[in-house]
């Protein structure tokens, strides 16, 4: 098995002469279309079959991603089900079905992981992931508090795998282009990015105690979480909202993003100081037990600034956008969002205007589209050794300090500097939430 992945690195079969042999052998198209390529062939487990799901089906459909998908796992029955019959429209195979995550990492067949499971899961088991071998595709956010940060960093470098957070706006070649443009002075020196994220979710359930939904693992759903009861609608995206234990709120959910290509774009890192203004405005009696309006900001050297405009349940339009950033420069200003990049001078004269080639979703539940397909394929092909990571764990948690500052300075009720080196924040009460507790046993380590 270890040279079969090391020889994933170094080659791929001559295709004439194998044609000819697949042709001696008498083998099925479909048969012979599996085994061709078979020592550079990638094999991919999915864990966490929910709304991400329609991001995987067709860059690993794709023939040239030469990848085959062993199993398909989610702690809930019917997730595997629709699942499996999904990617039936798209493969001429039949992944595995599993429900625990564990086994499908003690798979040695297993090369990848694409971790999409709830958040409190994407560093656990990435590292449990990475300790076998493998190497990780984790979804945003990458990790559920600072300590998991640094721990997922440590653990890529620690067993030598790759590791590629679902960042994907990273591969998108309009803002791959702007970004290098404003690298090389377009606007003249950024100092300023405004990035934001605007939706009109609606009315969330309070929590009941209820039986376990038909076909739910809820001990596995836990997982690293402490246990408690089961709650009506939990399983269900409503994790991400009630309380601590499973999400990081929508600063973690969908700022993640925007924060990443503000930071990207003036080409900073850690900041040393970090502000919120935060609460619940909206339905403050229904289920919701995090703040649904936020505005951040965080302060970095040489006197540049991210802020953050976060309105889960207000859908007022201020930018023109339901998400995306504005970069401000001593010479111009730059709008970048999924779809497009607007360049303008200093006068605010349009002076460019590129849409994306692909279409991706934007503020609508679910996900996919070139943008995500581009960068799983780029995973795939970081793995062969063909390509650099778009989106490398240890430059992509730098951005996801910035999600965990601001749930924090929400939490405390305040704000704290921070360590620019190191992103150690230089508060005794912040730093009470550096990490979690965790159910006995379950706590990740390298």
């Amino acid at each position: 098995m270890n040279s079969r992945r090391n020889f994933i690195k170094k080659t791929t079969l001559g295709g004439a002469g194998i044609a000819v042999a697949g042709s001696a052998m008498g083998m099925t198209a479909k048969s012979y279309s599996r085994i061709m390529g078979s020592n550079e062939r990638i094999h991919v487990a999915i864990a966490g079959l929910g709304r991400r799901l329609g991001a995987f089906y067709e860059p690993i459909a794709k023939k040239e991603a030469n990848v085959e998908l062993l199993y398909l796992c989610d702690v809930m029955e019917k997730q595997r089900t629709n699942a499996a019959q999904n990617f039936s429209k798209h493969i001429n195979y039949d992944p595995k079905l599993e429900n625990d995550i564990r086994k499908v990492i003690d798979d040695k067949n297993v090369d990848a992981l694409i971790n999409a499971t709830p958040d409190h899961w994407h560093t656990p088991g990435s590292i449990m992931a990475l300790k076998a071998g493998q190497h990780v595709y984790v979804e945003k956010p990458s990790s559920h508090n600072m300590e998991e940060n640094e721990m997922l960093v440590e653990a890529a470098k620690k067993y030598g795998k790759l590791v590629q957070m679902g960042n994907q706006q990273r591969s998108s070649d309009h803002t791959i282009e702007i970004i290098k443009e404003i690298h090389h002075g377009v606007i003249g020196n950024p100092y300023k990015a405004v990035a934001f994220y605007t939706s009109d979710r609606g009315e969330v359930p309070v929590q009941k105690k209820a039986p376990i939904p038909q076909g739910l693992d809820w001990e596995l759903f836990q997982g690293p979480a402490p246990r408690r009861e089961y709650t009506e609608e939990t399983w269900d995206y409503n994790w991400h909202w009630y309380g601590w234990e499973y999400g990081t709120a929508e600063t973690g959910n969908n700022a993640t993003h925007e924060l990443d290509i503000a930071r990207w774009a003036l080409d900073v890192n850690y900041p040393h100081h970090a502000e919120v203004e935060s609460a619940k405005r909206h339905f403050v009696n229904d289920g919701w037990e995090m703040y649904d309006t936020m505005e951040a900001t965080f302060k970095f050297a040489g006197d540049k600034v991210i802020q953050w405009d976060g309105k889960s349940r207000n859908g007022y339009d201020t930018y023109g956008g339901g998400r995306g950033t504005i970069i401000y420069g001593s010479e111009g200003s730059v709008f970048i969002d999924r779809d497009k990049y607007i360049l303008k001078d200093r006068n605010g004269k349009l002076i460019r205007e590129t849409l994306s080639g692909f279409t991706e979703a934007g503020t609508t539940l679910g996900g996919g589209g070139g943008m995500s397909t581009t960068h799983v394929l780029n995973f795939f092909d970081g793995i062969r050794g063909k390509a650099n990571l778009n989106a490398p764990i240890d430059d992509a948690n730098i951005s996801m300090a910035m999600v965990h500052y601001a749930n924090i300075a929400s939490r405390i009720g305040k704000g704290f500097e921070v360590d620019e080196l190191t992103g150690r924040m230089f508060d005794r009460d912040a730093m009470k939430l550096w990490g979690r507790n965790y159910a006995p046993g379950w706590e990740p380590k390298l």
